[in-house]
């Protein structure tokens, strides 16, 4: 059975090592859920890392694209002054706004817009989402729109070569690539961190 694309596209990755089988995305919402919030993950995602990296100010407003059942989201919602958790399943966002703080918002998506308002968003974030996107040039020219001025695009995603965890290697978009991609969209990289053992982690600014 062909998975559809709005599927195919909110669902980040699975956990599975990539010596065995893998079902790619899980078949429902609640596996990958579950995958996600796993609490392993925590061990090569370094998530309290990743936003002290951040250095999120007490006003700032974070969009999380992809944000699944909102493993990101609702850590920034604690440091950050709004949270939009962006992702196209609408029972993710559900589980992303059960028990988040009141400053995240969810917003359902559409597979080629992020639907977020005009000059709202400080800092835009991707976790292992970025690669699922099959317009990016179109969709970079909606997030500029999105961005306030000086605002940032973050972007974290998995090495593209074999790994114990993440997609299959042709799924993968390499470091150099959405550095190119992002450069013809007009940002300019500006900082990298290289603390996480299977990921990059890349900021840019226009």
């Amino acid at each position: 059975m062909k998975i559809p694309i709005a599927l195919l596209l909110s669902l980040a990755f699975t956990v599975l090592p990539q010596t065995a089988p893998q079902q790619h995305p899980p078949h429902s919402a609640r596996e990958y859920a579950r995958a996600l919030n796993d609490p392993a993950r925590d061990g090569w995602q370094k998530p309290d890392e990743v936003i002290a990296a951040l250095a999120l100010k007490p006003g700032e407003v974070i969009a999380d694209i992809g944000s699944g059942p909102g493993y990101f989201a609702k850590r920034f919602a604690k440091h950050a002054g709004k949270v939009y958790a962006v992702d196209i399943d609408e029972e993710l966002l559900k589980m992303a706004k059960q028990g988040a703080p009141a400053n995240l918002e969810t917003v359902l998506a559409a597979p080629d817009d992020p639907r977020l308002p005009e000059g709202s968003v400080d800092t835009i974030f991707f976790c292992n989402s970025l690669h699922h996107i099959q317009n990016r040039a179109a969709y970079y020219a909606k997030l500029a729109k999105a961005l306030k001025p000086g605002g940032r695009i973050v972007d974290v995603d998995f090495q593209k070569k074999p790994l114990p965890v993440g997609p299959p290697e042709r799924m993968k978009l390499s470091e150099s690539e959405v550095t190119e991609e992002l450069k013809a969209a007009g940002f300019h990289r500006t900082r990298s961190f290289d603390f996480l053992p299977y990921q990059y982690f890349l900021v840019f600014e226009r």
